[in-house]
């Protein structure tokens, strides 16, 4: 992986992948979930231990009590003793503390790094959630005004569609792509597909965006192993390697109000950019993109942002066919934030544990062909912070 300063960093590889089914988990604490995601992983990549587990979550504190994730998940995974902690950037946390770790591989700091994702918001009631989900908006400008993720992605589709003339049909096709992705994934928190009128008659939660433009509140975790290219190739692995060859973050102001442009993602186009840079790739050579599908809106804005639709064109794009499994841009490939589910903090491991299974060729029933290159990017909030990975296979 190449950097944007001029040091010697070492290529980072993934290991090992491990993920739990995304749902409603009543019967499992915080540790449980996070121990059987770690556990999954490890044993995929025929390792035991690790020098350090960096976790990536946003709600414990609020909707579970629980701080100190990273010593928690680490003694109850039988890790105790390792460096550990957690990584906070809203819905980006996941994502952010798998940046963490490849920092961590690439510096030379750390052989072997553990990246969780993590989040449990089902046993807090419905108020108590949205409340906390505010907290990665503007609270002065924003939350305190009574405005929440799903009225602020409203304002954005609604002023969308006036710019420029796009249509709810159009819009359609972002849930419906994903519900019937969603079918071939058994990890995924809802598997049965839905039609393009189904998704039309759905009650509104802010007109326009209704029960289908928004992911899921609920439970889940995933987890990967990262090491250096050179040990990887040395642990007899029975599946493909993948590499990580572009990483970067990027951040924008969180108040949508305050963006230059409240219908461009600044954030994704910064970091999506230098991860191009960093992997020596460009739009056209991505296989699949598992982008932040939090809200329709902001899928049609993730494409333009990112380069695979001009500005205005990707809510066409999708009605066209072109994010389907043989698109020209397959994305939600697993059925992505909401038909798979989005555990919050988790989220963007779950994307880099889908855009590996491609890679390696055993993402199954929806597999994409000849898959080679594949982007994930996790956002914080409406936009606030956007992590990029890009990964390759061997």
């Amino acid at each position: 992986m190449k950097a944007d300063a001029e040091v010697t960093l070492r290529q980072v590889s993934i290991a090992g992948i491990g993920q739990v089914q995304v749902g409603e988990h009543w019967d499992l604490t915080l540790r449980q979930i996070g121990y059987q995601a770690i556990k999954s992983a490890l044993d995929d990549a025929g390792m035991e231990s690790a020098d350090a587990v960096y976790v990536g979550n946003m709600l414990a504190e609020s909707l579970n009590r629980q701080a100190h994730l990273g010593a928690l998940v680490a003694d109850f995974s039988g890790l105790r003793g390792v460096e550990a902690f957690r990584v906070e950037a809203a819905d980006a946390s996941g994502a952010a503390a798998f940046r963490a770790g490849v920092m961590a591989v690439a510096s030379g700091m750390c052989d072997t790094v553990v990246v969780l994702g993590i989040e449990k918001m089902t046993d807090a009631l419905p108020a108590e959630t949205q409340a906390a989900l505010a907290l990665g908006m503007d609270r002065e400008y924003e939350a305190n005004h009574g405005l929440s993720q799903a009225s602020l992605a409203a304002l954005m589709m609604r002023r969308y569609m006036h710019e420029f003339g796009a249509t709810l049909d159009e819009f359609a096709a972002f849930p419906v792509t994903a519900h019937e992705n969603g079918v071939g994934n058994p990890f995924a928190m809802f598997r049965r597909a839905i039609k393009r009128e189904t998704y039309l008659r759905a009650g509104p939660l802010a007109e326009p965006v209704n029960l289908f433009d928004s992911a899921p509140i609920c439970d889940g975790a995933a987890a990967v192993v990262l090491t250096t290219r050179e040990n990887a190739s040395k642990l007899g692995l029975d599946h493909p390697i993948v590499h990580v060859i572009g990483s970067a973050v990027a951040t924008d102001a969180v108040a949508v109000h305050d963006r230059k442009d409240p219908l461009f993602l600044e954030a994704a186009y910064l970091s999506s950019q230098r991860a191009y840079l960093q992997a020596g790739v460009t739009p056209e050579d991505i296989d699949l993109f598992e982008l932040h599908d939090s809200f329709s809106v902001i899928a049609a804005m993730s494409l333009e942002a990112c380069g695979f639709a001009n500005k205005g064109e990707g809510a066409r794009l999708a009605y066209e066919g072109g994010i389907a499994l043989n698109g020209r841009i397959p994305i939600s490939t697993m059925g992505g934030l909401k038909a798979r589910g989005n555990p919050i903090g988790a989220t963007g491991v779950y994307q880099i544990v889908e855009v590996a299974l491609q890679l390696r060729g055993e993402a199954g029933d929806n597999q994409i062909a000849d898959a080679r290159i594949g982007m994930a990017q996790n956002l914080g909030g409406t936009g606030g912070t956007a992590v990029t990975h890009i990964l390759a296979s061997e």
